[in-house]
């Protein structure tokens, strides 16, 4: 049987005040785990946490234990021994490129989907799900949260609504299971979430089947808003506490978070690394690179201090203006459920919190100087100076004034946008999500944030040089990949702590999505 852990939480007195965490490769084995990983047996530390032991942890273990002080004792054999190793990447799919990037995509829905995960095996770090789920590819063998959102933009062109709705029953399941939809389900991702665009799933879906979507989700929607806004109502201003943090106004806004101030288990001999490296105090450092993974960016200038390096990493520092925007969409959509519902009073409480997240917003996250909507550095009282693609989402979803977002359309127009696309940042760091990359999730969310405030001829052109970008890649390499150099696009795209890699879900949502005719879209 799984080993449970269990964690107390109190989550607004909405959810139950403990819920069971099966325990992570790391608490099932220690010293040998960081043997593993230090020594770098595998040139990916992900590898091993993903590995599934074949025996019980006591038994390898003792084994370890007892074997490692013999002559000639070896590691890697002893590992590959002891645990049936993840599949090898390797390529997700070799496609035949004359018959076209259509064939391809729905081609690839089939090689990326994997089945109903009911029945685990002993101490694997994989969390079972109900249903069939799309994965990313390549290294990432689970689903993760905010990705699939992207990738449900495809499955619904693809005409999958079945596996839209399965995906979106399994996050519920995470919600009802964990109180909260982990980064991805594995064991060692139970410490944090990621951007919440449950609601938004939930929105498409009803789009699609009608309100009684929103009446099936309600439980679950209450559950994830309590998750994001636990300890509010004990924190007094200028204080954080979890994902809440008390502006000097009163209000209420959130930042990315994650409970562990540990090495991220996926991440272990990089993160230790890095730690020895920032000249800190080692939880905090650690704390905030696992909150920058909480974002989905990781990592990203977005997140540095005046240095601008990764030891300067001050996440929990930051209110995020895309993670509030995101919130805001949810409070909409309870408000929408208890209207479908027929209960007003309730609707119009849920329309007023959402009104004043997004009177919040316009407060501390518009940056007048920068003419851009930037993070607030809470602790300094003071909006962040970093301009990056987070900017767009008061766009995407309404709170932007007309005239912000003509100021934000122009810096767009005149330092954001490259031959494929739009930059992540622009700053030229070194790290994934900073320049000269681009992403599918921030090139959509800029484009309907564009379309919204009728910026129509330039958010057709994000459109067609993403797009564009797209099927060059997948001409001369028959790849559709994670992420793309949207500056010099005959080169790929660098970066971040692992190489390239393809497949790949949200990128093939999205460009499903962008492929139809605008008057659809």
């Amino acid at each position: 049987m799984r080993k449970y852990l269990l964690l107390g939480v109190s989550l607004l007195g909405q959810l139950p005040v403990a819920w069971s965490q099966p325990a992570t490769p790391r608490q099932l084995f220690p010293g040998l785990f960081e043997a593993v990983q230090l020594g770098r047996v595998f040139a990916d530390n992900k590898t091993f946490v993903d590995a599934v032991p074949l025996q019980p942890p006591a038994t390898i273990l003792a084994a370890w234990h007892q074997q490692k002080q013999q002559p000639g004792f070896q590691l890697a054999q002893f590992v590959r021994t002891n645990f049936q190793l993840p599949a090898d990447n390797g390529v997700v799919y070799h496609s035949n490129v004359a018959k076209g990037i259509q064939a391809h995509l729905d081609t690839l829905w089939t090689v990326l989907q994997r089945p109903a995960t009911g029945s685990i095996a002993n101490y694997s770090s994989l969390l079972p799900l109900p249903k069939p789920y799309i994965v990313p590819g390549g290294r990432f063998r689970e689903v993760y949260y905010w990705d699939s959102y992207f990738t449900m933009l495809g499955l619904r062109e693809a005409h999958q609504m079945a596996l839209v709705r399965s995906m979106l029953d399994n996050f519920a399941y995470q919600i009802d299971q964990y109180g909260f939809i982990p980064n991805g389900n594995r064991t060692y991702y139970l410490t944090r979430s990621q951007p919440p665009f449950f609601s938004l799933m939930v929105e498409l879906l009803a789009k699609e089947q009608g309100d009684t979507v929103l009446l099936r989700y309600q439980p679950q929607l209450l559950k994830e808003y309590a998750y994001w806004m636990a300890g509010a109502d004990s924190l007094v201003r200028g204080q954080a506490k979890r994902r809440v943090v008390r502006l000097p106004g009163g209000e209420v806004l959130n930042r990315y978070w994650d409970s562990s101030q540990e090495p991220r288990e996926e991440s272990y001999a990089e993160d230790v690394a890095a730690a020895k490296a920032a000249n800190r105090p080692a939880a905090g450092f650690y704390q905030d690179i696992r909150a920058a993974a909480a974002s989905g960016w990781d990592f990203s200038t977005r997140w540095f201090g005046p240095a601008s390096t990764l030891s300067s990493i001050q996440t929990t520092s930051l209110v995020a203006v895309d993670l509030n925007c995101l919130l805001l969409a949810l409070e909409e959509t309870i408000a929408r459920t208890y209207s479908v519902q027929k209960a007003p009073a309730a609707a119009k409480a849920w329309q007023q919190r959402a009104k004043q997240r997004r009177q919040a917003i316009l407060r501390y996250c518009w940056n007048e100087k920068a003419a851009w909507f930037t993070d607030y550095h809470w602790q300094d009282k003071q909006p962040a100076t970093v301009r990056t693609l987070a900017g767009v989402f008061p766009l995407t979803f309404g709170v932007a004034t007309k005239k912000q977002t003509q100021q934000v359309a122009t810096g767009l127009q005149t330092d954001f946008l490259r031959p494929g696309g739009l930059l992540t940042t622009l700053s030229r760091s070194g790290q994934q999500w900073d320049a000269p990359n681009g992403w599918a999730p921030l090139q959509y969310m800029a484009i309907q944030g564009l379309h919204r405030y009728q910026h129509t001829a330039l958010a057709d052109t994000v459109t067609q040089r993403w797009i564009r970008l797209n099927v060059q890649v997948f001409v001369k390499n028959g790849k559709l990949l994670e992420k793309y150099n949207v500056t010099t696009t005959s080169s790929l795209a660098g970066g971040g702590e692992y190489p390239l890699q393809d497949g790949f879900g949200w990128t093939n949502g999205v460009l499903l999505s962008l492929l139809r005719p605008p008057v659809r879209r």
